[in-house]
């Protein structure tokens, strides 16, 4: 996201409200002053969220939490971001009886041991691990009586006690697919990278056709880095012979400003996923004008700004994760409620990445806003309805 917080389109948008310095308040009382002056956020039910207090926690203490992290190997720099997010919504785990960090590793036997020691050392639930084969299998392990919210963002894996946590596919696509019908773009074709995630987002665009009406073109794969009139042509034919209302381009690899430049001038409106959250799109002039899903940045900015105060760095939508999951986590354990029917209770969360609620079959339905590309800035057009 971007360190600037985007305009709302229609009205300006509330300034960052920081403190007066760095001495004058910890850095998590930082995060949740600025939080508390946004919105009404993090989990619904835990009290209220004042400008000079933390939310308003029952004072029962019988949950535990372990967070499962690659804290060694190759990503050992990803987890250790991650646990910086963690430790801005639980800033002392060394000396708090509900919280815990394990090393998952990237191996899925080091995720398993790392779940078994968790477990055998009173953990209720587990958060992560990342990587969804880690995750598939530490969940079978352990047992449904252990929950395991893993931040993999693919939910074919979810059930048996598995919960997706990530920012899917689906979720991407029902907020900005969404939009666009609802502005009149009703004739979408999608323009998938090959493989695994190209597959998913044109599955998830074909189902919230079936919800919304979209007619939806034939999804044109694009492979072998075909982009200009070739592209065009292809978009043209999938969609029967005409341009389409608007293209979905979900990936946000190097490819796309590529695709983006072929689609430029045509009148079509370009639509994007939460994927482009990790790019500089406003200084990209191919994407101007694109809208794409993201986390409401009136909601994220003010845990980014934080985070970059306390670390020196941006954090990403995975940091944004795992402060949710940790303070979602928290607060069921103490409620007594750290198991299933605690994650599935009707009334959901709300966290830094928006409102979110789990299902029954261990999926996660989360709000997302919508982005406007300008030049140099993000506009919001689209707020995270919860």
């Amino acid at each position: 996201m971007s360190a600037r917080t985007p305009k709302r389109a229609g009205a300006r948008a509330a300034p960052f409200a920081g403190p007066a310095g760095p001495e004058a308040f910890s850095r998590r009382h930082l995060l949740l002053r600025s939080l508390g002056a946004s919105a009404t956020l993090l989990l619904s039910g835990c009290g209220g969220l004042g400008r000079d207090a933390e939310p308003a926690l029952p004072t029962r203490r019988d949950g535990r939490t372990a967070l499962l992290l690659p804290l060694s190997g190759g990503q050992a720099q990803l987890g250790r971001n991650l646990s910086r997010a963690a430790r801005l919504a639980a800033p002392d785990p060394q000396n708090d009886p509900e919280f815990t960090f394990a090393d998952s590793g990237t191996a899925i036997d080091s995720a398993v041991l790392a779940a078994r020691a968790a477990v055998a050392g009173g953990a209720r639930m587990l958060l992560g691990p990342l990587f969804g084969a880690q995750a598939a299998a530490v969940a079978q392990a352990v047992g449904r009586d252990v929950p395991v919210v893993s931040f993999s963002n693919d939910a074919s894996l979810a059930g048996g006690g598995l919960f997706i946590y990530g920012v899917t596919p689906a979720q991407s696509a029902s907020a900005v697919l969404g939009y666009a019908a609802a502005r009149g773009k009703r004739r979408i074709t999608v323009v998938a990278p090959p493989g695994a995630l190209g597959t998913q987002a044109a599955r998830a665009a074909a189902e919230v056709a079936r919800r919304t009406g979209i007619t939806l073109g034939s999804p044109v794969i694009a492979a072998g880095g075909i982009a200009g009139p070739a592209l065009l042509a292809q978009v043209r034919a999938a969609s029967g012979g005409t341009l389409p209302d608007a293209v979905y381009l979900p990936a946000a690899g190097p490819e796309l400003p590529a695709l983006a430049s072929a689609l430029g001038g045509s009148g079509v409106q370009l639509l994007g996923s939460a994927q482009w959250a990790s790019i500089d799109a406003q200084s990209n002039a191919a994407l101007r004008g694109a809208w794409y899903a993201a986390p409401d940045p009136l909601r994220f900015d003010p845990f980014a700004e934080a985070y970059r105060e306390a670390f020196d760095e941006s954090p990403g939508i995975l940091a944004g994760l795992a402060f949710d999951a940790v303070e979602m986590a928290r607060y069921l354990g103490r409620v007594g409620a750290q198991d299933a029917a605690g994650l599935t209770r009707p009334e959901g969360f709300n966290g830094i990445l928006g409102p979110y609620s789990f299902a029954s079959d261990g999926t996660c339905q989360r709000a997302l806003a919508v982005l406007q590309v300008e030049q140099g800035a993000l506009t919001l057009i689209g707020g995270a309805a919860g």
